[in-house]
């Protein structure tokens, strides 16, 4: 990478640090010998300025109950207005730890047991396990693929709302794994239907501000005054900048009846308050961690095509589905082998690389693997000739 003020190519030992993503592999994948390159956090050190606030905080000593103080709240308002031009009020935002549980509450808050929740196969598998394991049901409206990209299903979806026991869309944008940041027009007509059908839109757009150069989002809340009071967007600094750790989101509810619904459900389940360093954190990097981001963009950038080139020259069957946001790629081997199980056994028993296997995002999801590609080079590099080289042993026993 040219000279910035970040050296995204530094390597940080995350071993012995409780890390999920590289200490926890026995456990989940029942090898510990792999590179991981599965869940979406980043082998990124945070922005200075972050470190530098909870080093402060740390030094003070005392690490009490705390709550969100103005300067939180304003330091997220004015980055929505600075880069989305999305003017929100203090009072639209409910806490809670994580989009996940973000979901789950709302999932509880505005469905009953029986009823029905759209999503758009493949997905991000937690959206799956917060429907069922709520006693509601799968809805998929299934994404159309063709020519290396992902479409909406928009007439299939306007079929899909009519159902009876439709009561709510998960709308994942951009959306995780395809990396597809939906436009402004497949937004808006998904908006209508949803609206014309009293079908509430739960907008997880956490990977926002992870997009590639030349790539506008739109928050669909902006889209119309009707769209914003008949849906809640799920936002967190998290995946920005590498603070999963800190458990903190931010739910954006305009219409206050029903934010007042899901503040019923927050109390009712006892959600924690804020961790003494979460705001901290995200105070920092929402004030002082701009540069960081543009630097970081740049950087993922660059991967994508460090990764792109070396699949095209070395595995040329592999195909990669263009992402136009996060950093996760969705790669497509079913030309090496379209069977899950003995794809997933490729790569962990061969390969020796831990990813996100494509058919735990069901619905289409046979046949690729989700590969997180926010690490160093060297890194990325080094699991590419892993699964180069146990590719060609596979494919010359066959």
């Amino acid at each position: 990478m040219g000279a910035g003020k970040y050296d995204f190519d530094e390597l940080t030992d995350r071993k012995g640090t409780n890390s999920v993503k590289w200490n926890d592999l026995k456990n989940r994948f029942g090898h510990e010998d792999l590179l991981p390159m599965w869940v979406a956090d980043m082998d990124f050190k945070a922005p200075k300025p972050v470190i530098d606030a909870l080093n402060a905080r740390v030094e003070h000593g005392i690490y009490g109950y705390s709550y969100l103080e103005d300067s939180y709240y304003n330091s997220i308002i004015n980055w929505y207005k600075r880069r989305y031009h999305w003017e929100l009020k203090k009072e639209w935002f409910v806490f809670t730890p994580g989009v996940v549980p973000a979901i789950n509450l709302a999932i509880r808050a505005f469905t009953r047991p029986g009823d029905g929740v759209i999503v758009q196969g493949p997905v991000y598998y937690p959206f799956y396990a917060s429907i069922e394991s709520n006693g509601r049901h799968v809805i998929n409206n299934p994404l159309i693929f063709g020519n290396d990209r992902y479409e909406m299903n928009l007439e299939d979806l306007e079929k899909k709302a009519r159902e009876p026991t439709a009561q709510m869309m998960i709308l994942c944008s951009p959306h995780n794994p395809i990396g597809r940041v939906w436009d402004r027009e497949e937004l808006k007509r998904l908006g209508e239907i949803c609206n014309e059908n009293n079908i509430l839109v739960i907008a997880d757009e956490i990977h926002s501000d992870l997009r590639y150069p030349g790539i506008s989002f739109t928050n669909y809340a902006t889209i119309s005054e009707e769209f914003a009071q008949n849906s809640i967007t799920c936002t967190a600094a998290s995946k920005t900048f590498n603070l999963a750790g800190m458990q903190i989101s931010n739910v954006i509810i305009p219409n206050r009846k029903l934010r007042q619904q899901y503040e019923n459900i927050v109390e009712a389940t006892s959600s924690p308050m804020p961790n003494t360093f979460a705001a901290v954190a995200v105070e920092a990097a929402y004030n002082e961690g701009e540069d960081w981001l543009e630097e970081l963009r740049e950087y993922l950038k660059e991967n994508l095509e460090f990764l792109k080139r070396y699949l095209h020259e070395n595995l040329p069957e592999v195909k990669v589905v263009e992402p136009q946001g996060t950093y996760l790629v969705w790669v497509d081997f079913s030309k090496i082998e379209s069977d899950p199980a003995r794809l997933e056994k490729l790569m962990l028993n061969d390969a020796k690389v831990a990813l996100d296997e494509g058919y735990i995002f069901r619905n289409g999801g046979d046949g690729f693997e989700r590969i997180n590609i926010a690490c160093p080079r060297t890194i990325l590099e080094k699991a590419l000739e892993q699964i180069t080289r146990a590719v060609r042993n596979y494919q010359r026993n066959l």
